[in-house]
């Protein structure tokens, strides 16, 4: 068996836990809002529409911030169509996931649904199809006290106080060719620069998110963040990153190593945000939203997975079936953003149900945990405090996207003598060892230990076998100043100790 081992210090520190790290997305894709978060004809609905059952998971799950509504979907969007009476809303042709958006569901309930679920909203804007206008009359509608034709309006729909959204995200992956509304990043940071300055007239401290490339393998990448940046730096904070992350069958050890690749996408976008920066001599520090990120399979349409010449409501798109190597990669995933906080304001797992989601369900049927949601739920449970720099000695494992990379990672947080350590151990048939020094932060005893492994690394749960891959127990030696554990192959582990 081989060895690694792990340096804790409580004066070395990366930032503040941020809460936000834990956000979900929900977009009208598939069937993540339709027969997912809202279903009136369900055996588990409320009064308004929403899954109890759904409700429950999602609570369950930690997520602390929901970004809405999308997505490809927001560059078509007219959000005028989900608020007011229901058996007014028109039906539209829904071009980014070739479907058709009853609009039964929309801002009021989506607002309605984030309180009943104790989350933060995040709006995404349509910029693809529309602009300045249009953002600011979402934005009286939202937020505007009263006295005023749209915050009045939102006031006859049964809502008299404001939403208060805070965070917005000035559109989505306008540089990918398959947006509505694609644009060059000249076009697109000029727009992005109005829209934000006239927003700001009404509500100087928002929080403004500009759009990042849609992925670091994007032609334009790294110019598009600079481009960009450059036309709206003073008037935004965050800029966006987006990664999805597969395993293709034949490289197991790249996909388990997918984390070294969130690594560097961050570390490439903060070196291009303070090279502007720089450039423009501004004190401002641009942070990053990384409002989508998840594992996801199969081929990537951007429009739709169904027949071309077919429109259907809350069809069946990319309900990936997620198995106990996604769920290590989703553990790792988490320690990579964790392990930014310092830089990283906002994260977001795309998407929260049956869209590549950690929750499952069937219409008029139950819902259930995927094995992804286990890493996140405990994570988002027990990461408190501040994020500490973490010195890890540890094997190599041989990838090849990415070289040799660390057999184990990990990150750990402390918060008022409590230390939670979460790792992961990449390789596919080794286990390891992993002694922590914990002698700067003594621990009194081990308050939690839960590992995910399975004997079967493609395991998934199911409607039927809703538990069959779940945390397990953990074994900790506790040692004068270290503790130690044995990491299993393809493993995500977290520890509570009492230091």
């Amino acid at each position: 068996m081989t060895s690694a081992s792990l340096v804790l210090d409580p004066a070395f520190t990366v930032a503040p836990v941020n809460r936000r790290t834990f956000g979900t997305f929900v977009e009208h894709m598939g069937r993540c809002v339709y027969t997912g978060i809202y279903e009136p004809t369900h055996a588990t609905a409320d009064e308004d529409g929403f899954r109890k059952d759904v409700l429950e998971l999602t609570r369950e799950l930690g997520v602390s911030l929901v970004r809405y509504p999308g997505g490809n979907f927001v560059s078509g969007y007219r959000w005028e169509d989900g608020v007011g009476p229901r058996e007014e809303r028109p039906r539209r042709l829904e071009l980014a996931w070739h479907s058709i958006e009853t609009n039964q569901f929309g801002l009021d309930e989506f607002i309605r649904w984030c309180a009943k679920a104790g989350v933060e909203p995040m709006m995404a804007l349509n910029l693809g199809t529309r602009g300045v206008q249009e953002a600011l009359d979402l934005q009286e509608y939202t937020n505007h006290p009263g006295g005023t034709a749209l915050s009045d309006l939102r006031a006859e729909h049964g809502a008299a106080s404001p939403y208060g959204v805070k965070v917005w995200c000035l559109g989505n992956e306008l540089d990918g060719p398959w947006q509505i509304g694609h644009k060059t990043a000249s076009e697109y940071g000029r727009l992005a620069a109005e829209t934000a300055r006239a927003m700001r007239m009404v509500e100087p401290d928002l929080e403004l998110v500009a759009c990042g490339s849609s992925g670091s393998g994007m032609p334009t990448f790294g110019s598009w963040e600079r481009e960009v940046l450059r036309e709206c730096y003073d008037l935004v904070d965050h800029i966006s990153c987006h990664a999805y992350y597969g395993d293709d069958g034949g490289d197991v050890a790249s996909f388990l190593a997918s984390a070294v690749d969130m690594d560097r996408f961050i570390d490439s976008v903060v070196a291009s945000a303070d090279h502007v920066g720089a450039e423009l001599k501004s004190r401002k520090r641009i942070d990053i939203s990384f409002d989508e990120w998840n594992v996801w399979y199969g081929e990537r349409s951007r429009r739709t997975d169904g027949p071309g010449d077919q429109w259907e409501v809350a069809p069946r798109r990319i309900e990936d079936e997620y198995n106990l190597t996604d769920a290590v990669v989703v553990g790792n995933l988490l320690i990579s953003l964790l392990r930014h906080s310092d830089r990283v304001a906002v994260a977001c797992l795309a998407q929260l149900a049956n869209v590549i989601a950690p929750i499952m369900t069937e219409p008029d049927g139950p819902a259930w945990r995927q094995p992804t949601f286990h890493p996140f739920a405990i994570t988002s449970r027990l990461a408190a405090g501040t994020v500490l720099r973490v010195e890890t000695s540890s094997p190599t494992v041989v990838t090849e996207k990415f070289g040799e990379v660390p057999t184990v990672d990990a990150v750990a947080t402390y918060d008022a003598g409590k230390l939670a350590v979460f790792l992961v151990n990449r390789s596919v048939d080794q286990a390891i060892d992993v002694t922590v020094d914990t002698s700067r932060t003594p621990v009194s005893e081990v308050l939690e230990a839960l590992t995910m492994f399975d004997d079967d690394r493609l395991a998934v749960n199911s409607a039927t076998q809703p538990d069959r891959v779940i945390p397990k127990p953990a074994a900790v030696r506790l040692n004068d100043g270290s503790v130690t554990i044995t990491l299993p192959p393809i493993s995500w582990t977290a520890l509570s100790l009492g230091a």
